[in-house]
C-alpha cells in the first residue's frame, strides 16, 4: 500500500553553489564540502569568465574572484580540479555565453586525469535566453548563441551522453519576477527554441531524437509559497510530457522525463532580520522534495547571509545541513506520492497548465523565444511584474517578516559583527590573477595558440561544429578571452532590450497617494532649478548583469516623473561619467550586486570631478556591507541604498532630497 514505509529512495544530489578568489582557493572548498557529505560540484565562475573576458580587461576591473573562481585557460580548470576524481563526479556548472569553452576545459583535464569522456557526469547550463531576459551574462546575438548551444548539444550527445549540455534556467526568471505561469512558460518556449535548432540543424539523426531530449535538464527555482511552488513543477512535468510527445513524437517515457535542479529563492531572501532566512529556505526545499512525482534530482541551498554579502565557508555548511536532515533523519523517502489523488492539488496544476500553455501559445504566435526576446516582448513582461510585486509589498498587501511587518526585533547575534558576518575577498587577489594570466601567455607556444584561434574564426564564418575547435584552443592555451574574442569578431556583440520602456504604472497615483507626493516634490524641484524635468541617469558598472533593483529604479522615476537616462548593463566608469555630463542629468545612480563597488564606485566619482561634474549628487545602490557603505559615503557618494530599504517610492523621494541639497535648495516634505 501506498502509505506503508519502505525501503528509502536515494536522496537527491547535494550541492553548494561554490567558487571565489582563485582556483586553488574554490579547490580546497570543494574538497572540503566533498569530504561533509556534499554529493555534486556547483561551479561558480566570476563575471569575467562568463561573460568571456580575461581578467586584464578594463571591465574585469574589481570582479576578478567576485562571486566566482576566475578560470581564464587550461591551467586553471587544472588547478580548480586537482585531485577531484571528475569520471565519479557529477558536475554543474553555471556558464552560459561561454559554456562551450568551459566544457571544452574540463573535458580536456578529465583527460589529462585518464577519465574517459563518454563517462563524464554533469551539467553545463548554457541557456542563453534567460541571459538576455534576467541575468545580463550574454555576449552574442541570439542568432550565433543559439549555434553555440546546438553545435554543444549535438556535440555531447555523440561524445559525452551522459552529460546534460544545457539546463533551462527559470530559476532567474522568478528572481527578475516572473510568476508561476511565466516561469513555466518562458522557460518551455526556451527548451521548444533549442530543440528545434538541434533537429533542424541535421547534427542528430532522426532515431536519436530521443537521446537528445532525454538529456536537456531544468534549474528552476522555488519560492516561499512552497504549495503553489510544489504545483509548478507538477505542471512541469506534465507540460513537458506533452510537448516531447506532442510536438516531438518521442515515444519513450524515460525520455520524456522531467529532469530538473533546483535552488531556492534568493529574491525573498532579506537583510533585515536575516535569521528568518533559514526558515524561508526549509519551506523553499520542502516544494521541490515533498512531492516525489516531481522532486528535483539535485538541490543546492543559498545561505541565509545572501543578501548580506559573500557566504562563508561555515554558511553554506548550515544549508548542506538542511537538506542532510531532511534525506537522513525524516522519513520523507519511504514514501509513495503524498499528494496523489488531492483534489486540491489537482486543481491548482491543472489551472497552471492552462495558463502557462496559453501563454506558450502567444509566444509561439510571435515567432518562439528568440523573437520574444528580440521584440522586448519577454522583457517588458517580467519588468512589470516584478514591478507589481514590488507595489504589493511597499503596499503591505504581500506580508514579509521582519521587513513590512513585525520590524520589531531583538539584537542579532548572528550578525552582531557584521563585518565578520560574511566572506570578504582579498582586494589584492585581482592582482595576483592578472599576473598569472600574463605568465601563462609568455610561457605558452604562442604558433599553436594562434593557429587554433584561426581554425575557430574559419569555423564560426562556415558551418562546421564549434566544439572541436573549441577543444583545440584549449589544448593549445588560449584564454578564455581570447576564445570569446575570436567568436565577437564573426558574431558581434548585443545588448538586450532592458525592459523599462514598456513597463506599466504599478503604484497608485491618486491624490494623497505617496507617488502622487513624491511626483509633486520633482515637479517643485524642477521648477525651483529652471524649469524642464529632472533627469536622472541609472548606471551599471562593470560585469554585473543582475539589472532587476537598476531596472526598478528607472521605472518608479520614469512614474514619479524623472526624465531617466538608462543605457542597460556592461558599462565603464568612463562611459557612465560621459553619459551623465552629455545628458547633464541632476543625480547619477550606481546599482551593482557583484562586490565590485569598492573599486568601480570611487573611479566614478573621480573622473566626474575630472569632468567639472562634482557636484551631480551620486548614488549607490546593491549588496554593500555597513562598513563599506560608510567608505562610499566618505569618499563622496550622497547616499547608499542596500536590500532592507525596500521602499522603492521612498527611494526616489530620497533621490531628490539629494538633488536639492546638491543645488543648495531648502528640503521639501513629502506628505502622505
Amino acid at each position: 500500500m501506498s502509505g506503508t514505509p519502505r525501503a528509502k529512495d536515494r536522496p537527491w544530489l547535494m550541492r553548494t553553489y561554490a567558487g571565489h578568489s582563485t582556483a586553488e582557493a574554490s579547490n580546497e572548498l570543494y574538497r572540503r564540502n566533498l569530504a561533509k557529505g556534499q554529493t555534486g560540484l556547483s561551479v561558480a565562475f566570476d563575471l569575467p569568465t562568463q561573460t568571456g573576458y580575461d581578467p586584464d580587461h578594463i571591465l574585469a576591473r574589481g570582479e576578478v574572484g567576485r562571486v566566482g573562481v576566475p578560470v581564464s585557460h587550461l591551467g586553471d580548470m587544472r588547478r580548480l580540479f586537482q585531485e577531484i576524481p571528475l569520471e565519479r563526479m557529477n558536475t554543474s556548472m553555471t556558464i552560459n555565453a561561454t559554456a562551450m569553452w568551459l566544457l571544452a576545459l574540463y573535458q580536456v583535464v578529465a583527460e589529462e586525469h585518464g577519465a574517459d569522456a563518454a563517462k563524464l557526469q554533469g551539467t553545463t547550463q548554457n541557456d542563453i535566453v534567460k541571459e538576455y531576459l534576467s541575468r545580463g551574462t550574454h555576449v552574442f546575438p541570439p542568432g550565433p548563441s543559439l549555434r553555440l548551444t546546438t553545435d554543444m548539444i549535438a556535440y555531447t550527445v555523440n561524445h559525452i551522453p551522459k552529460w546534460n549540455p544545457i539546463n533551462i534556467c527559470s530559476y532567474h526568471l522568478q528572481e527578475a519576477g516572473a510568476t508561476p505561469v511565466q516561469e513555466i512558460a518562458f522557460a518551455m518556449s526556451t527548451a521548444v527554441a533549442v530543440l528545434d535548432a538541434v533537429f533542424a540543424s541535421g547534427q542528430v539523426p532522426e532515431d536519436r531524437k530521443g537521446d537528445v531530449v532525454a538529456r536537456i535538464s531544468f534549474f528552476v527555482n522555488a519560492g516561499v509559497r512552497f504549495i503553489e511552488e510544489m504545483c509548478k513543477m507538477r505542471a512541469f512535468g506534465r507540460i513537458w510530457d506533452r510537448i516531447t510527445r506532442e510536438r516531438y513524437g518521442i515515444k519513450n517515457p524515460k525520455h520524456r522525463r522531467f529532469r530538473y535542479g533546483v535552488q531556492v529563492n534568493s529574491l525573498g531572501l532579506t537583510e533585515a532580520q536575516p535569521e528568518n532566512n533559514i526558515q524561508r529556505i526549509v519551506l523553499e526545499m520542502l516544494a521541490v522534495t515533498l512531492s516525489k512525482d516531481a522532486r528535483a534530482r539535485a538541490v543546492q541551498l543559498p545561505a541565509w547571509n545572501e543578501a548580506l554579502g559573500l557566504p562563508r565557508p561555515w554558511d553554506q555548511q548550515w544549508s548542506l545541513r538542511i537538506q542532510q536532515v531532511l534525506a537522513h533523519e525524516s522519513d520523507l523517502l519511504e514514501y509513495d506520492d503524498i499528494f496523489e489523488g488531492s483534489h486540491v492539488i489537482e486543481s491548482k496544476v491543472a489551472t497552471l497548465v492552462e495558463d502557462a500553455e496559453a501563454e506558450i501559445e502567444r509566444i509561439q504566435e510571435m515567432g518562439g523565444a528568440m523573437a520574444a526576446v528580440e521584440s522586448g516582448y519577454l522583457k517588458a513582461r517580467l519588468v512589470a511584474s516584478h514591478s507589481e510585486r514590488r507595489a504589493r509589498i511597499e503596499a503591505g498587501e504581500e506580508k514579509i517578516v521582519g521587513v513590512n511587518c513585525y520590524e520589531s526585533t531583538e539584537p542579532n547575534p548572528l550578525t552582531a559583527d557584521l563585518d565578520t558576518a560574511i566572506m570578504t575577498v582579498d582586494p589584492e587577489n585581482e592582482a595576483r590573477v592578472v599576473s598569472a594570466l600574463h605568465t601563462w601567455r609568455e610561457q605558452r607556444d604562442e604558433g599553436p595558440a594562434e593557429e587554433a584561434l584561426g581554425a575557430l574564426r574559419k569555423a564560426a564564418v562556415g558551418t562546421d561544429n564549434l566544439m572541436e575547435a573549441t577543444l583545440r584552443c584549449a589544448r593549445a592555451g588560449v584564454t578564455t578571452g581570447e576564445w570569446a574574442w575570436a567568436l565577437r569578431d564573426v558574431f558581434g556583440e548585443y545588448r538586450a532590450p532592458t525592459g523599462v520602456g514598456g513597463a506599466p504604472l504599478s503604484v497608485a497615483t491618486e491624490a494623497g497617494s505617496l507617488l502622487a507626493s513624491v511626483r509633486e516634490k520633482v515637479g517643485k524641484t524642477a521648477a525651483d532649478l529652471g524649469g524642464g524635468r529632472l533627469r536622472l541617469l541609472v548606471g551599471k558598472p562593470g560585469l554585473d548583469g543582475h539589472s532587476n533593483g537598476a531596472e526598478q529604479i528607472a521605472v518608479r522615476a520614469r512614474d514619479a516623473g524623472f526624465e531617466v537616462v538608462y543605457q542597460g548593463i556592461r558599462l565603464t566608469p568612463e562611459q557612465i561619467v560621459s553619459a551623465a555630463v552629455a545628458e547633464d542629468v541632476h543625480c547619477v545612480g550606481l546599482s551593482i550586486l557583484s562586490g565590485s563597488h569598492a573599486e568601480l564606485v570611487p573611479d566614478v566619482l573621480e573622473r566626474m570631478r575630472t569632468a567639472g561634474a562634482q557636484d551631480i549628487p551620486v548614488i549607490v545602490g546593491g549588496i554593500i556591507p555597513s562598513s563599506d557603505a560608510a567608505a562610499l559615503r566618505a569618499a563622496g557618494v550622497a547616499a547608499v541604498f542596500t536590500p532592507k530599504d525596500f521602499g522603492i517610492t521612498e527611494i526616489i523621494g530620497r533621490i531628490v532630497d539629494e538633488i536639492r541639497a546638491a543645488n543648495t535648495l531648502p528640503p521639501l516634505e513629502v506628505l502622505v
